[in-house]
């Protein structure tokens, strides 16, 4: 009987490699032509292990722990979502890949979207899932906005000593102060997109609706009855979409 795969901790699949200062942590599943797959804040590759299994049938899929997170150390004050697109540019140039299919959720949608304007050459096409490009109240739920708000002012003083705790507030001012994308820069993307968001998504939906708008030629798909987790909790049509999508 096979063993189950711990994908985000797999010493099978892992590889590190050395890009722009930092070791970052990949594995690599299937053949085909590549898929660059990108998690949230504070997650892992460990995200995708409902979409993994699937893809992998059909792609060359390429996880990865963003700068920062997972198995991908950095102890930096600075972190950008500008920078990890450029990360992940370099990345595709350290494998010797020219293009690739992009998915990304949530910080990763963020990623994707930078991708897709900063390094156009390098995104064949791309789905986008839960992203938002501004951090301001148009962008989130009340409820949300005003929980991030209230963590922001209840811990701004505090006095950071241990790395942990350094990391994971670069983490959270990240997405306190960023993404600052404007619609003319949305306006620009060459590649073709899929803007993708659940009905109860953390994301307004008018934001959501905002981004493919402005993005030519983009396809939007609401995922009923879906949080902010659409990868996980509707996994078989999430995954059979996007593959659609890109093979279209």
């Amino acid at each position: 009987m096979s063993q189950p795969v711990h994908y985000g901790n797999n010493p099978a699949a892992e590889k590190y490699y050395k890009i722009r200062g930092i070791n970052m942590y990949c594995e690599t599943y299937g053949k085909g032509k590549p898929l660059l797959m990108l998690h949230g804040n504070s997650g892992s590759i460990e995200a995708f292990y409902k979409n993994i299994p699937y893809f992998s049938k059909y792609y060359k899929v390429i996880a990865v722990d963003s700068r920062a997170q997972g198995k991908t150390n950095d102890n930096k004050d600075s972190l950008s979502f500008e920078m990890m697109a450029d990360d992940f540019a370099a990345l595709l140039d350290e494998l010797k890949i020219d293009s690739a299919y992009v998915l990304g959720w949530s910080d990763g949608a963020i990623n994707a979207i930078e991708m897709a304007m900063r390094h156009p050459g390098k995104v064949i096409k791309f789905a986008a899932t839960g992203a938002n490009i501004t951090p301001d109240s148009s962008a989130f739920l009340p409820s949300v906005w005003n929980e991030g708000n209230h963590y922001y002012n209840e811990n701004k003083d505090n006095i950071l000593t241990t790395a942990k705790e350094k990391n994971d507030w670069k983490l959270f001012m990240l997405d306190h102060l960023q993404p600052n994308i404007s619609l003319p820069s949305l306006q620009k993307i060459k590649a073709r997109a899929l803007i993708i968001a659940g009905d109860r998504d953390l994301i307004a939906p008018e934001h959501t609706i905002t981004i493919f708008q402005n993005i030519p030629n983009a396809q939007l798909w609401i995922i009923p009855n879906s949080s902010h987790s659409t990868v996980q909790e509707h996994a078989d049509e999430f995954n059979k979409k996007v593959h659609v999508f890109f093979r279209q």
